[in-house]
C-alpha cells in the first residue's frame, strides 16, 4: 500500500521513525512529510500568510522512505503532500506515533489528530496513533498494530478517521482492542507569570489533567434515535479514557462534521424571527 505519514512531534521524533520504518520493512511504500520541529497542540491550524518550505531528509529513515521536513503545521504537511509532493493519492494517511495520549476533548487541540483529519477531508482513510505516556518510549506495539490495521482500512464502506491510543505497557499485557466513544478530560490551565530579561511580562501555559470521566453523549445523538437506542450506544461503547485505563488499545472513529444534530429542531423553534429573515429557508 502507498502510505503518507505525518505527525506533530517533528521529523526526528522516535514515534514517527518507529512507525514509518516498521511499515516500510513490511513492504509498504512510505512517504513521510512532517514538521521540521515540534508542533504539538497546534490543532488544525494552517499557514496562509507565510511561505511553506520543505526539504528532503536523507538520514534516519529506512532507505526506501522518502522523507520531507516541512516548515508548516501538521495540517500543512498533509495538505502539501497530497497537493504538491506526492505523484498520486495515498491509500492511507497515518499520523503519529504521538508521545502522549490524545483522548476525549484532546482531539480538538491535537496536531496529531488534525494531520489525520486533513487526510479524511481529502477522502483518504486515516489513522491517528498515540502512545499514552510521555515517559514510556516503546513505540513498537503501536507500530505493529498499525501494520495489522492498515490493510483493513480499504475494506471499510467509506473513508474513516480512526483515533488510536495505545497503553504504555508491554505488548504481552495489552488486554485487547476496544472500539470506543470519546470521553472527557478536564484540565487545570495554569498560567505562570514570568518576567523576561528586558523586564516585560509573559505567561507560560502548563495544563494539568485534573479529571478524566465518561462523557454523556445522549445530547449529541440524532433525534431519530429512540431512548433505547441512545442507551444502547452508552452501554455498548465505553469511553476511550476508561478502556485505556483498563489496558486496551482504543479505536475511536472521528468525523469533521461537528453539527449538534439533536439541537437543530430546538434551536429553530427558539430563534427570534425578524421580518427580513421570516422566510423559511427550507427548500
Amino acid at each position: 500500500m502507498k502510505l503518507l505519514i505525518s505527525n506533530d512531534d517533528g521529523i526526528f521524533a522516535a514515534g514517527i521513525r518507529s512507525l514509518a520504518n516498521t511499515l516500510a520493512t513490511r513492504g509498504h511504500q512510505v512517504t513521510v512529510v512532517c514538521p521540521d520541529r515540534e508542533r504539538s497542540a497546534t490543532g488544525h491550524g494552517i499557514t496562509m500568510h507565510h511561505p511553506i518550505r520543505a526539504e528532503q531528509v536523507t538520514s534516519v529513515y529506512h532507505q526506501s522512505i522518502q522523507a520531507w521536513a516541512c516548515s508548516g503545521t501538521p495540517a500543512d504537511c498533509v495538505k502539501l503532500a497530497l497537493d504538491a509532493l506526492l505523484d498520486s493519492t495515498p491509500d492511507c494517511v497515518l499520523s503519529g506515533i504521538n508521545h502522549g495520549a490524545n483522548l476525549g476533548n484532546d482531539v480538538l487541540y491535537s496536531g496529531t489528530v488534525s494531520a489525520a483529519m486533513e487526510g479524511l477531508l481529502e477522502g483518504v482513510p486515516s489513522l491517528a496513533l498515540s502512545l499514552a505516556s510521555f515517559s514510556h518510549s516503546d513505540f513498537q506495539p503501536a507500530a505493529d498494530y498499525a501494520c495489522q490495521l492498515v490493510p483493513r482500512l480499504a475494506q471499510l464502506d467509506q473513508p474513516l478517521l480512526l483515533n488510536l491510543n495505545i497503553p504504555p505497557i508491554t505488548k504481552s499485557t495489552i488486554q485487547g482492542v476496544a472500539v470506543t466513544r470519546l470521553g472527557v478530560r478536564r484540565y487545570k490551565d495554569l498560567f505562570e507569570k514570568r518576567i523576561d530579561p528586558r523586564g516585560k511580562t509573559y505567561y507560560w501555559l502548563a495544563g494539568e489533567v485534573i479529571e478524566e470521566e465518561d462523557g454523556d453523549i445522549s445530547h449529541t445523538l440524532p433525534n431519530s434515535l429512540s431512548d433505547a437506542q441512545n442507551m444502547d450506544f452508552m452501554t455498548r461503547f465505553t469511553t476511550d479514557v476508561k478502556a485505556l485505563k483498563a489496558g486496551y488499545i482504543t479505536v475511536t472513529p472521528l468525523h469533521y462534521d461537528l453539527t449538534a444534530y439533536s439541537d437543530l429542531t430546538g434551536l429553530q423553534n427558539h430563534l427570534p424571527k425578524p421580518c427580513s429573515y421570516a422566510k423559511d429557508p427550507t427548500p
